[in-house]
């Protein structure tokens, strides 16, 4: 994981790679591996995007 300083500010230098996220009906975003195309992770606790995945155009 990469790590930026200083430590526990709460941001990040760069997007992530290889990730992408689109919304789903229901408001919550969702993660996708761009290399196998597979759901990695759903945001259930609130309906804000993941910090630095790029999003999907629809």
């Amino acid at each position: 994981m990469a790590t930026n300083p200083p430590k526990g500010d709460g941001h990040r230098n760069g997007a992530v790679r290889d990730r992408s996220q689109t919304q789903t009906p229901s408001g919550h975003w969702v993660k996708r591996d761009a290399d196998t195309g597979r759901f990695m992770d759903v945001k259930t606790t609130d309906k804000t995007p993941f910090k630095g995945v790029r999003k999907e155009k629809k």
